[in-house]
């Protein structure tokens, strides 16, 4: 069943800890979205990515937005307890465009993400 708008809302908000991570080059805001356990897939420059969300944690601390960056949240989805975000980013570290989704679960009545599967963008793939 389709949830009320104020849901979409609050899964929003919880989506833009993610973004804010990205935009501030701080994995801190992100750490409180993504439960420990959360998972990571996507092709980053050819190289396939997964396993921990702590990957995630070390692009974001180590590379930076940059000055372009931009990013834009769409939630797809909000059914009950699982809700499905779509991120869009612009200029990654200066370069880079990616589109995540980010898969929440209702835990304890707050929206976790429990997964994050990327796609690089073919135009911004470094050779």
């Amino acid at each position: 069943m389709r949830d009320k708008i104020k849901e979409y809302e609050a899964v929003a908000h919880a989506a833009e800890k993610f973004v804010k991570s990205v935009a501030e080059g701080n994995s801190e805001y992100a750490k409180t979205l993504f439960t420990d356990d959360a998972v990571l897939f996507g092709i980053l420059n050819g190289t396939v990515e997964r396993g921990s969300i702590e990957q995630f944690y070390r692009n974001v601390d180590t590379v930076g937005a940059g000055d372009v960056f931009k990013a834009r949240i769409d939630v797809l989805a909000v059914e009950e307890t699982v809700a499905v975000v779509r991120v869009l980013e612009e200029g990654w570290g200066g370069s880079i465009d990616f589109t995540d989704f980010l898969l929440l679960l209702k835990l304890d009545d707050e929206w976790k993400c429990v997964a994050k599967a990327y796609n690089q963008n073919s135009n911004t793939i470094i050779k």
